[in-house]
């Protein structure tokens, strides 16, 4: 096996024991793009990784995401990220030693997109963990949410008009980021707050982030207007569709949406 399909291989392992939800719609993009926007997810989902961890404490969290952010403003060092996590190695998750891999993993042209948006994504993530992930009021929200998902939908937006010349509107693709993670924020926020993090405005309830959530969500199906149907409607669509499905059984009551509602929910997609 050569060794650009051994990374190749090892890229699509990790993508599919990091994320279900993006697996699928990555896995059904055209070649050429379907592996730009995997190396990004998994260079984001790398630096996610330290923002998440249980066991490193904020400071260490900024000081890591920090000088991440510095080395992918480039020219990119292998040497330099090794040197910068071969002190927790035995902390951090293989997805997050392997960034450089990933980033080798990109096509070249769509490279310098890809480290622009992780890097501006890492120094985000450094001040929120400096600030504790405190969320006072909705402009907090949306400097929150923008750091950890707005930059993605403006980051695939850049590489659908790399791939084939489609452009879209980038508050749009903001809102489409947005909108995913508030869903995530509603899934998630008991358990959040078992572990004393809530990433709810104050004084607010569960009504008003499932408003935010819908208004974020109304202004990402207008997103996809803008994108002809193919592989990259289809990528867009699914996980869409799923936050769509997921707010809906969250209002009714249901932790998440079941395994065999999901499969229903993207075969409807990738057929239409």
């Amino acid at each position: 096996m050569s060794e650009r399909n051994e990374l190749q291989r090892d890229a699509i392992n990790v993508l599919k024991e990091t994320s279900r939800t993006f697996f699928i719609p990555i896995s059904q993009l055209d070649p050429g793009v379907q592996e730009a926007v995997a190396a990004a997810y998994l260079c984001m989902r790398a630096i996610d990784e330290i923002e998440d961890h249980p066991e490193l404490q904020p400071a260490l969290k900024s000081e890591l995401l920090n000088s991440i952010s510095e080395i992918l403003e480039g020219p990119f060092s292998r040497e330099s990220f090794e040197s910068i996590v071969a002190p927790h190695r035995a902390f951090l998750p293989e997805v997050t030693l392997r960034l450089a891999d990933w980033i080798e993993y990109c096509p070249e042209t769509a490279a310098d997109t890809v480290l622009q948006a992780t890097s501006i994504m890492a120094k985000g993530m450094a001040d929120w963990a400096m600030k504790g992930w405190e969320v006072k009021d909705e402009q907090d929200l949306d400097d929150y949410t923008y750091y950890v998902a707005g930059l993605v939908g403006v980051m695939l937006s850049d590489i659908w008009k790399w791939h084939d010349g489609t452009e879209t509107d980038k508050q749009l693709a903001i809102a489409y980021g947005r909108g995913l993670q508030s869903v995530n924020i509603l899934r998630n926020h008991v358990e959040d707050r078992e572990r004393g993090v809530s990433f709810f405005p104050e004084g607010w309830e569960l009504e008003d982030m499932f408003s935010y959530a819908k208004r974020n969500l109304a202004m990402a199906d207008r997103y996809i207007e803008d994108i002809q149907p193919g592989s990259i409607l289809n990528f867009c669509k699914i996980p869409l569709a799923l936050a769509h499905g997921t707010l809906s059984a969250l209002e009714k009551g249901k932790e998440k949406m079941s395994r065999a509602e999901v499969t229903e929910m993207v075969s409807q997609v990738i057929e239409k």
